[in-house]
């Protein structure tokens, strides 16, 4: 058996209320008891028990995690951000998925439960105005991932400008009949993603129709799965040969955008050759697919958020910070950029072998 407080009270001729209270750093106890105490302790190599250690703390150093389809391959790199960091402030992490409303509120509540957990992450929805009360009445932190509320701490990307972006590097390539692949629009990136290629149509001069645009608002994740960026392919590509004019498409996820390709290849439709792709996301996945997308910071999210949670159970009355992403464009040969600068060369080369010609004769 161990050695236990009863034997440092023992030894160091003190209470084991004494004793608890100066392996707490308690500013009650006098110090030269508190060295005695620690002095014995050392001697006797003593190891304090995490669970005694929490009770008496009234710390779990637990944190949960509430986030819709954590099989999501953005919610996996982000989670993974959140898993490390975790990992190395020793802290546990419980994880709840939601798959409807009524879930996140039930997840809400058991985290509520006194010493159930110390801090919540909250990914992706609104939050129930109906637990804003609750969560600042009991002083229990909690940090918006991916979503926002000016009461609380919240991480968010910014999708629209994102998405601009995105359609604005597939205008620059020369095309004008740009149409989009999305999700479901009561979703933040969906709706947000359609504002963005929206706006980047219109500022140049580029008619919005929403004939353009496929919403894929059915089926696993709100329409952020590959089977939907399939079928949704599939139909663009049907309204093409009937005459629909559509050189590029914007795609609001990776993971449709994966989908889509393998149903332009089963169509026989070339990309980027015959179609130019530029996505969202920068999952692991893009690269080997060679996408063109626009990458979010999802494990620096992931960190972050958990960073912002431990500094908020420190100081609970600081004032809520929102901090923002803009997304990254990362080139590759879905766009046909890469393609296009190489023909551009190309032809470079020879007008400079012709003129040289010239010049010689």
């Amino acid at each position: 058996m161990g050695v236990t407080i009863y034997d440092l009270a023992r030894e160091a001729g003190v209470g084991i209320g004494t004793v608890s209270r100066c392996l707490n750093n308690h500013p009650s106890v006098a110090p030269d008891t508190r060295a005695r105490v620690l002095a014995v302790a050392k001697r006797l190599s003593y190891q304090p028990h995490a669970y005694a250690q929490r009770l008496a703390s009234k710390k779990t150093n637990t944190v949960s995690a509430i986030i819709p389809f954590f099989t999501n391959y953005f919610f996996i790199q982000v989670l993974q951000g959140v898993q490390d960091k975790a990992l190395e402030l020793g802290f546990d992490l419980i994880l709840y998925g939601v798959n409807d409303p009524s879930q996140a509120e039930y997840y809400l509540r058991r985290s509520l439960m006194r010493g159930h957990v110390d801090g919540v992450l909250f990914f992706s929805m609104d939050l129930p105005d109906s637990y804003v009360a609750k969560f600042v009445q009991m002083k229990l932190p909690l940090v918006l991932v991916d979503t926002y509320d000016k009461r609380f701490d919240s991480f968010r990307v910014r999708n629209r400008e994102g998405a601009m972006e995105a359609t604005r590097h597939l205008i620059s390539l020369g095309h004008t009949n740009i149409a989009m692949i999305n999700a479901s629009l009561e979703t933040h990136p969906g709706h947000d993603r359609l504002e963005g290629y929206r706006h980047a149509l219109e500022e140049n001069n580029i008619p919005f129709a929403m004939d353009n645009v496929i919403v894929t608002a059915t089926g696993k994740q709100d329409g952020f799965n590959r089977e939907a960026g399939y079928s949704s392919m599939r139909e663009l590509i049907k309204r093409r040969r009937m005459g629909m004019e559509i050189s590029a498409v914007f795609i609001a996820s990776d993971v449709q955008s994966i989908g889509a390709i393998e149903a332009a290849r089963a169509e026989g439709v070339r990309v980027p050759e015959d179609i130019a792709i530029v996505s969202f996301d920068d999952i692991e996945l893009a690269s080997h697919a060679q996408l063109t997308t626009m990458r979010q910071p999802m494990y620096t999210m992931g960190t972050m958020a958990l960073e912002r949670l431990m500094k908020r159970m420190k100081t609970p009355d600081a004032k809520p910070e929102l901090t923002t992403f803009m997304p990254e464009l990362i080139i590759r040969e879905s766009c046909g950029a890469q393609r296009s600068s190489t023909i551009a060369k190309r032809f470079a080369s020879i007008e400079l072998d012709r003129t040289e010609e010239r010049l010689n004769t």
